[in-house]
Formats: C-alpha cells, sequence, structure tokens
C-alpha cells in the first residue's frame, strides 16, 4: 500500500519558515519577454493563500528552463518574481539573487510572517539535477518545514524535489500535489468506464509505456497528431513526407493488435489536414488513404474530429495527452481545438495530462470546464504507467 501522503493541513505552520517547492517552469513570449501561460503560477496560489493566511514565512524555490547548471539571465526567475507578487493578497514577494548564500540569506533575515520570498533559479547550481546532498543540505538551512506543490517535477531525482525533503521531519505534499495525484490515480486505479483515453503529440516511441499501460484500463483509445502517422504507416499507407517514426512501424502494429486482442476500440484518423510546408498559410483536407508524395500530415481533419468526438459521448472518464496537430499554427489548430471543445461539453471525469494539451485548454479559455488539467505532462504519464515518483517517496518516506 505505502505510506501515506503528510498533508499540509496538520502542520502547525505559524511564523515557521516554509520551505516551498514550486514549478514555476513557466513559458515565455520570446517577442515581448512576458509570461505566455501563467497555469502553473496560478495553480500553487491555494497552497500559497493558505500558508500567507497562517502566518507562515514562506520561502519559495523553483527551476525554470535549462540552464545547464550554470548562472543565465534569460533564466532568472525575477520576472516571475514580480508576476507573482501582483497575484498574491501581500501584494509583495522579496527576490533572492540566489538560491543559496548570502544574498539568499539577507531576503530571509527580512521576512515576516505571512510574507513570501522567491529564491533564483535552482537549476544555476549543477547539484540541483545532480540530486546532490551538499546541495540539499545548503537548502534546508533556509526552511523549518518542507512542503512540495511542484508536480511537474516529482518525477526528477533532483535535488530540490528528492534528496531536500528526507532532511526534514515535518513536511507534506501542498494542495496543487494532493489533487493532481488524487485525479491521476482515479485514473489509473479505479477509472470510472467507458474510459476513453485521447493520445497525440509527435512521436510514438515518446508514448510506448503509456499506450501498453493505457491497454490494459481503457475502453477506447484515439490516437493523433504526429504519432497516427506511424500508425497509418503501419496500416500500410504512404505518408508522404509526413513525420513517421520509420523504425517504429513494427511496434504500432503490435499494438494495434494487443489493443484488437483486449477489445480496446483504437481510432485512427480517416482524414487529414496537410501541406508541402509546417510554415505553409493554409492546409488542405485529405483521406489519409491520399497524402501526396510532397505532403505532409499537420492536424486530424473534421470527419476524424467528428468521430473521435462520437467515440467521446457517453464516456464516464477521459484522458487527454497531447495535440492532435501543429496546434501552434493557426492552418493545423482546427483538430485539437474540436477535441479540447468537444471535451469540455461532455459530463464526464475529463483529465489533461499537462504539455501541450494544457496549452491548448488554456488557449480555448476551457480550462474551468475540466475536471482536471495537470501541470506536469511527463509526471502525469508517468504516474498512469504505474511508475515511482522520486518525489513522492521522498514525501512519504519511501525511498
Amino acid at each position: 500500500m505505502g505510506n501515506a501522503l503528510p498533508q499540509l493541513r496538520d502542520l502547525d505552520v505559524r511564523g515557521k519558515r516554509v520551505l516551498l517547492r514550486a514549478d514555476f517552469n513557466v513559458p515565455f513570449d520570446k517577442s515581448t519577454g512576458t509570461i505566455s501561460d501563467d497555469s502553473r503560477i496560478r495553480a500553487t496560489l491555494p497552497t500559497l493563500e493558505h500558508l500567507i493566511h497562517s502566518e507562515a514565512r514562506v520561502v519559495v524555490i523553483s527551476h525554470l528552463g535549462r540552464p545547464k547548471g550554470a548562472v543565465n539571465p534569460a533564466y532568472s526567475l525575477e520576472p516571475v518574481a514580480a508576476y507573482l507578487a501582483n497575484l498574491l493578497p501581500t501584494g509583495e514577494v522579496a527576490f533572492g539573487e540566489s538560491c543559496l548564500g548570502e544574498s539568499a540569506q539577507v531576503v530571509l533575515d527580512h521576512l515576516r510572517p505571512g510574507s513570501v520570498a522567491l529564491l533564483e533559479n535552482l537549476r544555476f547550481f549543477p547539484g540541483e539535477e545532480a540530486n546532490d546532498a551538499a546541495f540539499a543540505q545548503e537548502l534546508r538551512a533556509f526552511g523549518d518545514i518542507y512542503v512540495n506543490d511542484a508536480f511537474g517535477a516529482v518525477h526528477r531525482a533532483h535535488a530540490s524535489v528528492h534528496a531536500l525533503p528526507k532532511l526534514f521531519r515535518e513536511r507534506a505534499a501542498g494542495f496543487l500535489l494532493e489533487k493532481e495525484l488524487s485525479s491521476l490515480k482515479r485514473l489509473r486505479d479505479e477509472p470510472p468506464r467507458p474510459f476513453v483515453a485521447i493520445l497525440g503529440g509527435a512521436k510514438v516511441s515518446d508514448k510506448v509505456e503509456v499506450i501498453e499501460a493505457l491497454l490494459e484500463r481503457v475502453d477506447a483509445l484515439l490516437i493523433g497528431g504526429a504519432m497516427a502517422n506511424t500508425f497509418l504507416a503501419a496500416q500500410g499507407l504512404s505518408m508522404g513526407k509526413s513525420l513517421v517514426e520509420s523504425t517504429k512501424v513494427a511496434l504500432a502494429r503490435t499494438l494495434m493488435e494487443r489493443a484488437q486482442k483486449r477489445g480496446v476500440k483504437l481510432l485512427l484518423p480517416v482524414d487529414v489536414v496537410v501541406a508541402t510546408s509546417i510554415d505553409a498559410a493554409a492546409g488542405t483536407v485529405v483521406e489519409a488513404s491520399e497524402v501526396g508524395a510532397e505532403q505532409m500530415a499537420l492536424d486530424i481533419g473534421p470527419a476524424t474530429a467528428k468521430s473521435y468526438l462520437a467515440a467521446m459521448q457517453g464516456a464516464k472518464a477521459v484522458f487527454w495527452n497531447g495535440p492532435m496537430g501543429l496546434f501552434e499554427s493557426a492552418p493545423f489548430a482546427a483538430g485539437t481545438m474540436a477535441v479540447a471543445e468537444g471535451l469540455a461539453e461532455l459530463d464526464t471525469f475529463s483529465v489533461v495530462g499537462g504539455g501541450d494539451s494544457a496549452a491548448a485548454i488554456a488557449q480555448a479559455g476551457l480550462t474551468e470546464r475540466m475536471a482536471h488539467v495537470s501541470t506536469g505532462g511527463g509526471a502525469a504519464l508517468e504516474l498512469i504507467e504505474g511508475k515511482r515518483l522520486p518525489g513522492i517517496d521522498a514525501l512519504t518516506g519511501e525511498r
């Protein structure tokens, strides 16, 4: 059964320094330098507000991007601190120019009960991704209690989520982490039926394990995105210049056979939107069997979207991970948006598995109409697959 997840609501945090591991790894608009999707920041607000109202001294730590263990101003969390300040009841977030040393200590020395500080990017130090015990020990000095609310990072054995919590006698999951685990474990362990999964994205190789896990649980599996091209190629269709993982065609065929044996309805696109370039101003709808030699499939077509929505009707649970096409580009966004809008209309336990799917839901303004939109794509998939998550094991004291 495993040890129980320690709960934040069970801890007395008043006046204490709470070291809160958040996931503020948010995207920035390259042209304006502003945060383009604040979903991860907003998702942590319930935990932050609870700590503020409980008069804790909140010390937030996070990573941003992949600076590869070196200080890089392009990955500074300072803009996140300013953004977060506007969302909090206090209207203020102190910023530490490092997550270690004197510059961090000075900020924390002035931290009052009910106030918040955000320290600079953990990944400016190689010890974070190396899960270094000495790095974790230095971070330990900044808190009396450890709280993890960074679901998007719990599948990584990094210092701030794995080595660090083990150093605290008092530690707990934040409200976001608790909600993520509750929603995703329900799908993994006792999904309401019928249970439909929708998988998209670029590569079959990225989703093999989750497909195999879902085939044990779902009643129907709907495949879209570029990964559908590999399945269509496995059916003998010519996909022109579409992205096809030629080394995974045999695997796709095996997965289709497994679905058939288990009685799982596996749906593939019957029509696709094609163009000769990903930069094309418009696409053309063709049957999946009619992709030209110079064309590439960049979205599911309207007939496919209609059949996928029909397959979702009556589902008691739906899990969606991965876009149906190149949704970042307007000519190839219709399939993804159709699935998003159709899912929003259903009376079902709808869980969106982070990453591009969450971005698409946010873009469509439909986040609030889903039962749960995960903040962690990779972590969500690994949990569904049944893998152990290092950050959770560290909290529960199992590993």
